[in-house]
């Protein structure tokens, strides 16, 4: 079977300057404490992005039909893809989908209305961007992998690095190729800083 080239395949970890382009396990932990503290839309924008590590553009995306209580998932319309109407399901804390439905009111709302708006219209993908980005100062993160980009990339070096096969995050990630993904396996874990501590001693 062919698979549809991935667009993300010559995605980076570092840019050429040698910074990082993803958030570490401090960072998230920073990042999901400053959400904490966000205005309520803002929190559940910035905790979907951290515990699914989709893109911002599928986030703002997300109705009320795309949250799965029963399922403990959210689902994703994958849009980097040349074919449209490809769907991934990605299991979430259940704290998560609580404050969503807290927040959001999914009862209420159409099942149709995007998650997340203002003044009455979906919510702009420059205002998104700026939530995060006010998030991660609050968080006192600065730098390359202070934007959405970096909560994805992240959100792929934790998985990695909490035991979640290679496929599996490639599925929840919406990678078309396997190869894609792998690259979240180069970053240095702390079995693999274990490992060469063995060595100095």
């Amino acid at each position: 079977m062919t698979l549809i080239p991935d667009r993300t395949s010559e995605m980076r970890l570092y840019n050429p300057a040698r910074q990082r382009l993803y958030i570490n396990a401090d960072e998230r932990r920073r990042f999901a404490a400053a959400a904490a503290t966000a205005p309520a839309h803002c929190h559940t924008l910035a905790l979907t992005l951290l515990f699914t590590g989709c893109r911002l553009s599928e986030a703002l995306a997300l109705t009320p039909s795309s949250i799965q209580p029963e399922a403990q998932c959210i689902t994703f319309q994958t849009l980097k893809r040349r074919r449209t109407g490809v769907f991934r399901e990605v299991p979430v804390p259940r704290q998560l989908i609580e404050l969503i439905d807290v927040q959001h009111g999914l009862s209420r709302q159409s099942a149709a209305h995007p998650l997340w708006s203002l003044a009455g219209q979906p919510l702009h993908r420059v205002t998104a961007y700026r939530w995060v980005k006010s998030t991660m100062a609050d968080a006192g993160i600065h730098g390359a992998q202070a934007c959405p980009k970096g909560l994805r990339h992240g959100y792929g070096i934790h998985a990695i690095q909490s035991g979640v096969p290679v496929t599996l995050l490639q599925k929840w990630l919406g990678h078309a190729s396997l190869s894609t993904t792998a690259i979240y396996t180069n970053a240095l874990g702390a079995e693999e800083l274990y490992i060469a501590e063995r060595m100095w001693v």
